[in-house]
Protein backbone atom coordinates (compact mmCIF):
# COMPACT_ATOMS: atom_id res chain seq x y z
CA UNK A 1 0.00 0.00 0.00
CA UNK A 2 1.12 3.54 -0.74
CA UNK A 3 -0.30 6.33 1.41
CA UNK A 4 0.54 10.00 1.22
CA UNK A 5 -0.81 13.32 2.43
CA UNK A 6 0.14 16.75 1.10
CA UNK A 7 -1.03 20.33 1.53
CA UNK A 8 -3.56 21.36 -1.12
CA UNK A 9 -1.67 23.64 -3.51
CA UNK A 10 -2.80 27.26 -3.67
CA UNK A 11 -5.48 27.75 -6.29
CA UNK A 12 -6.45 24.07 -6.44
CA UNK A 13 -9.58 22.44 -5.11
CA UNK A 14 -9.35 19.41 -2.86
CA UNK A 15 -10.80 17.32 -5.68
CA UNK A 16 -8.16 18.44 -8.19
CA UNK A 17 -5.35 17.97 -5.68
CA UNK A 18 -6.68 14.50 -4.88
CA UNK A 19 -6.77 13.50 -8.54
CA UNK A 20 -3.21 14.75 -9.03
CA UNK A 21 -1.95 12.87 -5.96
CA UNK A 22 -3.81 9.74 -7.08
CA UNK A 23 -2.10 9.88 -10.50
CA UNK A 24 1.31 10.25 -8.82
CA UNK A 25 0.75 7.34 -6.42
CA UNK A 26 -0.67 5.14 -9.19
CA UNK A 27 2.50 5.71 -11.26
CA UNK A 28 4.69 4.85 -8.26
CA UNK A 29 2.63 1.78 -7.36
CA UNK A 30 2.27 0.27 -10.83
CA UNK A 31 5.06 1.82 -12.92
CA UNK A 32 2.39 2.76 -15.48
CA UNK A 33 2.37 6.35 -16.69
CA UNK A 34 -1.31 6.69 -17.54
CA UNK A 35 -4.05 6.65 -14.94
CA UNK A 36 -6.78 4.22 -16.04
CA UNK A 37 -10.35 5.46 -16.45
CA UNK A 38 -12.24 5.88 -13.19
CA UNK A 39 -15.80 4.67 -13.00
CA UNK A 40 -18.38 4.75 -10.24
CA UNK A 41 -19.27 1.31 -8.88
CA UNK A 42 -22.79 0.13 -8.17
CA UNK A 43 -22.72 1.51 -4.61
CA UNK A 44 -21.18 4.82 -5.69
CA UNK A 45 -17.58 3.97 -4.86
CA UNK A 46 -15.06 5.21 -7.44
CA UNK A 47 -12.75 2.55 -8.87
CA UNK A 48 -10.42 1.97 -11.78
CA UNK A 49 -12.14 0.39 -14.75
CA UNK A 50 -10.89 -3.15 -15.37
CA UNK A 51 -8.02 -2.84 -12.90
CA UNK A 52 -7.11 -4.68 -9.69
CA UNK A 53 -5.58 -1.61 -8.05
CA UNK A 54 -7.78 0.06 -5.44
CA UNK A 55 -7.68 3.61 -4.13
CA UNK A 56 -9.28 6.06 -1.75
CA UNK A 57 -8.95 9.83 -1.48
CA UNK A 58 -9.90 12.21 1.31
CA UNK A 59 -9.35 15.92 1.70
CA UNK A 60 -9.81 18.52 4.38
CA UNK A 61 -9.71 22.29 3.89
CA UNK A 62 -5.90 22.24 3.86
CA UNK A 63 -4.72 18.71 3.06
CA UNK A 64 -5.37 15.86 0.67
CA UNK A 65 -4.64 12.21 1.43
CA UNK A 66 -4.57 9.29 -0.98
CA UNK A 67 -4.00 5.56 -0.64
CA UNK A 68 -3.40 2.99 -3.38
CA UNK A 69 -3.43 -0.74 -2.57
CA UNK A 70 -3.94 -4.26 -3.87
CA UNK A 71 -7.08 -4.64 -1.71
CA UNK A 72 -10.14 -2.50 -1.33
CA UNK A 73 -9.36 0.44 0.93
CA UNK A 74 -11.02 3.47 2.48
CA UNK A 75 -9.45 6.54 4.06
CA UNK A 76 -10.81 9.60 5.79
CA UNK A 77 -9.17 12.63 7.36
CA UNK A 78 -10.32 15.45 9.62
CA UNK A 79 -8.26 18.39 10.81
CA UNK A 80 -7.69 18.27 14.55
CA UNK A 81 -8.67 21.92 14.98
CA UNK A 82 -12.16 21.25 13.59
CA UNK A 83 -14.73 21.71 16.31
CA UNK A 84 -17.69 19.32 16.16
CA UNK A 85 -20.97 19.81 17.99
CA UNK A 86 -21.23 17.41 20.95
CA UNK A 87 -24.88 16.81 19.97
CA UNK A 88 -23.60 14.83 17.01
CA UNK A 89 -22.17 12.20 19.37
CA UNK A 90 -25.63 11.13 20.51
CA UNK A 91 -26.72 10.63 16.89
CA UNK A 92 -23.76 8.85 15.30
CA UNK A 93 -22.15 6.83 18.08
CA UNK A 94 -23.19 3.36 19.15
CA UNK A 95 -23.67 2.70 22.86
CA UNK A 96 -20.15 1.31 23.27
CA UNK A 97 -18.64 4.22 21.34
CA UNK A 98 -20.69 6.76 23.29
CA UNK A 99 -19.47 5.32 26.59
CA UNK A 100 -15.86 5.79 25.42
CA UNK A 101 -16.67 9.30 24.19
CA UNK A 102 -18.15 10.31 27.55
CA UNK A 103 -15.02 9.18 29.38
CA UNK A 104 -12.56 10.76 26.92
CA UNK A 105 -10.38 13.57 28.17
CA UNK A 106 -10.72 15.35 24.80
CA UNK A 107 -14.26 14.67 23.60
CA UNK A 108 -13.84 16.63 20.38
CA UNK A 109 -10.85 14.49 19.39
CA UNK A 110 -12.76 11.36 20.40
CA UNK A 111 -15.68 12.30 18.17
CA UNK A 112 -13.33 13.05 15.26
CA UNK A 113 -11.64 9.68 15.82
CA UNK A 114 -14.92 7.81 15.57
CA UNK A 115 -15.98 9.89 12.57
CA UNK A 116 -12.85 9.15 10.50
CA UNK A 117 -13.19 5.44 11.29
CA UNK A 118 -16.86 5.40 10.24
CA UNK A 119 -16.13 7.34 7.03
CA UNK A 120 -13.12 5.20 6.11
CA UNK A 121 -15.08 1.98 6.71
CA UNK A 122 -17.99 3.31 4.63
CA UNK A 123 -15.61 4.20 1.80
CA UNK A 124 -13.95 0.80 1.98
CA UNK A 125 -17.18 -1.17 1.75
CA UNK A 126 -18.76 1.25 -0.70
CA UNK A 127 -21.75 1.69 1.60
CA UNK A 128 -20.82 5.22 2.55
CA UNK A 129 -22.38 7.02 5.48
CA UNK A 130 -26.15 7.04 5.33
CA UNK A 131 -28.27 8.54 8.06
CA UNK A 132 -26.79 8.06 11.49
CA UNK A 133 -23.99 5.46 11.39
CA UNK A 134 -24.49 4.31 14.98
CA UNK A 135 -24.24 0.56 14.36
CA UNK A 136 -20.43 0.25 14.65
CA UNK A 137 -18.28 -0.69 17.62
CA UNK A 138 -15.01 1.13 17.05
CA UNK A 139 -12.48 1.89 19.78
CA UNK A 140 -10.68 5.13 20.54
CA UNK A 141 -7.49 3.02 20.66
CA UNK A 142 -7.94 1.74 17.07
CA UNK A 143 -4.45 1.54 15.51
CA UNK A 144 -5.88 2.38 12.08
CA UNK A 145 -6.16 6.02 13.20
CA UNK A 146 -2.98 8.09 13.09
CA UNK A 147 -2.12 11.76 13.28
CA UNK A 148 -0.61 13.28 10.15
CA UNK A 149 -0.16 16.93 9.18
CA UNK A 150 -2.40 18.11 12.02
CA UNK A 151 -5.14 15.71 10.92
CA UNK A 152 -6.58 12.47 12.20
CA UNK A 153 -6.35 9.91 9.41
CA UNK A 154 -8.10 6.53 9.36
CA UNK A 155 -7.10 3.80 6.90
CA UNK A 156 -9.43 0.80 6.67
CA UNK A 157 -8.62 -2.14 4.41
CA UNK A 158 -11.01 -4.82 3.19
CA UNK A 159 -8.83 -7.49 4.79
CA UNK A 160 -9.04 -5.86 8.25
CA UNK A 161 -10.70 -8.07 10.82
CA UNK A 162 -12.78 -5.28 12.36
CA UNK A 163 -14.53 -3.54 9.51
Amino acid sequence: MLLRGIPIPAGQTGHAAGRSLLAQLYREYTGEEKLPPIRIGERGKPCFEGNKVFFSVSHTHRYVFCAVASVNIGIDAEELDRQVSPRLAEKILSQTEYAQYQQAEDQNRALLTFWVLKEAAGKCTGEGINGYPNHTAFSLEDPRVTEQNGCLLAVVREDDHAL
